[in-house]
């Protein structure tokens, strides 16, 4: 998938999109129930466009396409079984969760080109810290290179999962800052095995969540649009 592709061209004329962020962590029950009220206001034209940014507590969900087989004896975390796209991943302290609640009826209707500027968009903000984020074919998320561990050895940084209802999507992505990495072992991530995860921690980056917040806000505008503060949705 080419870096630089857009799911849209916003325009002027697209209203500025809600940004909120939680500083608590959000039981993920909580998360998708307001996701899902969102969604249908959006659709029917009672709310505007929300990106949410918040931390989950310890779990693991499952998307549509999830092996429950992936989960590993002795898994100590909840699972939950989800909507989105995807297999099995862990939401944890340290990770940051991105809920994109964006309306494709106005942003070209083309989901291939929406999900390629989602990873555009992780490889964006990864870059503002000298990492080099990478796509694969034949894997979901963002990966980074990992030849210290062993020749053509990757490791996961980002997850992708998302859903749509009526055209607008919800469920997101995730990128790890600095959570237990070690927590992803009661699960075989995204079903992939062969690689690993990886973080900004683990790779020797000192960021603050922060940071990390400011990086995503800066290239969200540059592919996406305009975006104004917002509170979290309750």
């Amino acid at each position: 998938m080419a870096e630089n592709a857009r799911s849209d061209d916003p325009g002027p004329r697209l209203p500025a999109v809600a940004w909120a962020v939680s500083e608590h962590p959000v039981a993920y029950p909580d998360a998708v129930a307001a996701m899902e009220a969102r969604v249908a206001a959006i659709a029917d034209g009672r709310a505007g466009e929300l990106v949410w940014l918040l931390e989950h507590p310890p779990l693991y969900t499952a998307g549509t396409s999830a092996r429950l087989e992936d989960v590993q004896p002795g898994a100590r975390f909840p699972v939950h079984k989800t909507g989105r796209g995807g297999q099995l991943t862990y939401h944890g302290p340290g990770q940051r969760v991105v809920y994109a609640m964006l309306d494709l009826r106005r942003r070209g209707g083309d989901v291939r080109a929406f999900v390629t500027a989602l990873e555009g968009w992780i490889i964006d903000t990864l870059a503002a810290f000298a990492i080099h984020g990478e796509t694969r074919p034949d894997r979901v998320g963002v990966w980074v290179r990992r030849p210290e561990r062993g020749a053509g050895r990757e490791d996961k940084i980002a997850a992708i999962g998302i859903r749509l209802r009526r055209w607008i999507s919800y469920h997101g992505l995730s990128i790890n800052l600095e959570p237990n990495l070690a927590h992803f072992d009661g699960i075989v991530p995204c079903g992939i095995r062969g690689h690993g995860v990886t973080s900004l921690a683990d790779l020797g980056h000192v960021v603050s969540m922060a940071e990390l917040d400011m990086a995503l806000a800066a290239a969200f505008e540059r592919r996406f649009g305009a975006r104004m503060q917002s509170a979290p949705p309750s």
